[in-house]
């Protein structure tokens, strides 16, 4: 049974980790398949966004740092939450006037479509989805231990308009 949870921030106005010892080749695949996971979750939200006739959101460098570090913290710490996104975002050096951010969790591998599905039913998540004033994303589907699960994946995605 899939079990998760949602939250969102929506504000108006690179962090690698590898464990001690890990072996390069297991840290490679894991790169690849969270690159993998990443890239499926844009082309999921940049689809609903088309249905919905706005434009395609583009990949930033610094927004996809920042849902990195975000994700992984949230791994490390045992928490789920925005923390401070506002100094989050300045700490990442994200430049716009509009900015959110989406969160989700799921035990084991979280699935994009489900994920984006997930949103578009919570209206906050849904008005930061389809905000035509957000124009970049950057986002981050990691994998670890969590709570009592012994793997999950933190979703963050971060826009910046």
């Amino acid at each position: 049974m899939r079990r998760g949870a949602l939250s969102v921030c929506a504000v108006v106005l690179c962090a690698f980790f590898a464990a001690p010892g890990a072996n390069p080749q297991s840290l490679s695949r894991t790169r690849s398949a969270s690159g993998a996971r990443d890239e499926a979750l844009i082309a999921a939200v940049n689809s609903v966004r088309a249905i919905h006739l706005l434009p395609k959101l583009s990949v930033d460098r610094c927004l996809r740092r920042a849902a990195v570090a975000h994700s992984l913290d949230m791994l490390r710490r045992d928490y789920f939450g925005h923390a401070d996104f506002a100094a989050r975002m300045w700490r990442f050096h994200v430049r716009g006037h509009v900015f959110g951010e989406n969160l989700a969790y799921s035990s084991g591998l979280a699935s994009a479509r489900v994920t984006v599905s997930e949103w578009l039913a919570s209206p906050p998540h849904r008005a930061v989805l389809l905000d035509p004033t957000l124009r970049r994303i950057g986002v981050a589907t990691p994998v670890g231990a969590f709570g009592n699960w012994p793997a999950a994946t933190l979703v963050t995605a971060d826009f910046a308009g």
